[in-house]
């Protein structure tokens, strides 16, 4: 696992293909934002924890 600081407006990139952004960071609570091709599932971890 890669953990890694960023601030708002600044961004990470996998594999050439996937940005992930903060867009908003307030105290506790961070927004990203996820750009990939449409061929990438995009999930959020609460709905894969109740399968």
């Amino acid at each position: 696992m890669l953990v890694v600081g960023r601030k708002p407006g600044e961004y990470i990139v996998i594999n050439e293909k996937i940005i992930v952004s903060v867009i908003k960071s307030d105290e506790g609570h961070l927004r990203l934002a996820i750009e990939a091709p449409k061929d990438i599932p995009i999930v959020r971890g609460e709905l894969l924890d109740r399968e």
